[in-house]
């Protein structure tokens, strides 16, 4: 196993093909050009094939850095050759060189060099050539490598992409079922913890101040410590940035510039405000945001001909935001996360949300979220 890791890395394996192609394979293509030049009684110095083999070989050793350059030295030799009747067709390291062009390049410069590699080799056969067809036998050798490395690029980019992804995937998995274990052991005992602190300090007579401060004190540490565990939560139930730390200019301030992107993407919507604004915590801010941006989002994607309404409502202690729509239900929309993901973030924040058609027709989205120190 480690001769074949070895052999798999690319300095190793460039020059272990260089040296495959320059020794075992020299005696043999001379031996085949010789045989057929002397058939048509040209026979050629063997010393001048061997060397433009040689030379058309070495460009190899960087075919995977400069695969450019080692196309266009190799296409050189190998006009050459066919210029001194020593090379009847594209050889071996063209074809390599070729296929490395379509492997590590993209774009524009894979196809320049492929024309301009077609156009040399086409050129120099039917000039040079006293058989007919030289341009589809440049076709082929040229095309033919190049569409390979193509293909080959396009695979391993898809499999390092999948690789990529399911990489993402596991992780995000593992920050959510990491947030479930927070949220149902330490934020319940947390909880617990405060109603019976709570509990106490009620229950204590009126001169026992001194208790009752230390017991008042323990209860705000609790309630800031369950305010700490939800901004935690979100983070690790954040997927592609969208943590706290990524909701810089998101919150309930800018539902009106949603709105209006609703309606430029013809969703024909409204914003009421109630209450007297007040500055919500970060994760209350955000969430507030996030469903009212996945309900609108919901709306466009699974009702027809519909417009909706928001309602957002400062209250003593809470604030409400209710999202509401008179479309008709698409029979063909594929069930997705929006909803679960709003009530995880409803939850997370201490909330409650409600979801469901409504009896005159439509969608209704209700949350609730109470603020802590009001």
């Amino acid at each position: 196993m480690k001769i074949v890791s070895w052999f798999r890395r690319p300095r190793v394996f460039d020059t272990t093909l260089v040296i495959v192609l320059s020794l075992p394979t020299v005696a043999a293509a001379i031996a085949m050009v010789v045989q057929g030049m002397a058939v048509q009684g040209e026979v050629q110095s063997p010393p001048l094939i061997v060397a433009l083999y040689q030379l058309s070989v070495l460009p190899l050793l960087v075919r995977r850095r400069r695969p450019l350059v080692t196309a266009a030295l190799v296409t050189v030799l190998d006009c050459v050759g066919i210029v001194a009747q020593s090379v009847l067709f594209v050889t071996a390291p063209s074809a390599i060189a070729f296929y490395s062009v379509g492997r590590y390049t993209t774009g524009r410069p894979t196809a320049i060099v492929s024309v301009a590699g077609f156009a040399a080799y086409a050129t120099t056969m039917e000039l040079f050539w006293r058989a007919q067809g030289g341009w589809l036998a440049a076709l082929i050798g040229v095309g033919v490598p190049v569409g390979v490395g193509q293909l080959v690029r396009l695979r391993a980019e898809l499999n390092e992409r999948s690789r990529r992804e399911a990489t993402e995937a596991a992780v995000r998995a593992e920050r959510r079922r990491i947030a479930r274990e927070l949220h149902d052991v330490v934020a319940h005992h947390i909880t617990v913890i405060n109603a019976l602190v709570g509990g106490a300090r009620a229950t204590l007579p009126p001169e026992q101040e001194v208790t009752r401060n230390a017991l008042e004190s323990a209860e705000q540490t609790a309630r800031q410590a369950m305010s700490e565990m939800r901004r935690l939560l979100d983070v690790l139930r954040a997927d592609g940035g969208d943590g706290p730390g990524a909701a810089t200019g998101v919150g309930a301030a800018r539902l009106p510039v949603l709105i209006k992107e609703a309606k430029s993407a013809g969703l024909p919507a409204s914003l009421t405000v109630t209450g007297e604004p007040v500055e919500l915590p970060a994760t209350v801010d955000h969430a507030v945001y996030r469903i009212v941006q996945e309900a609108l989002t919901n709306t466009r994607k699974h009702a027809v001909s519909a417009r909706a309404s928001v309602r957002l409502a400062y209250e003593p202690g809470a604030v409400e935001v209710e999202v509401v729509d008179d479309g008709l239900a698409r029979q063909d929309g594929a069930p997705g996360f929006g909803l679960g993901g709003m009530a995880e973030r409803v939850a997370l924040c201490g909330g409650q949300l409600s979801t469901g058609p409504r009896p005159e027709g439509g969608f209704r989205v209700h949350a609730r979220i109470p603020l802590e120190g009001a």
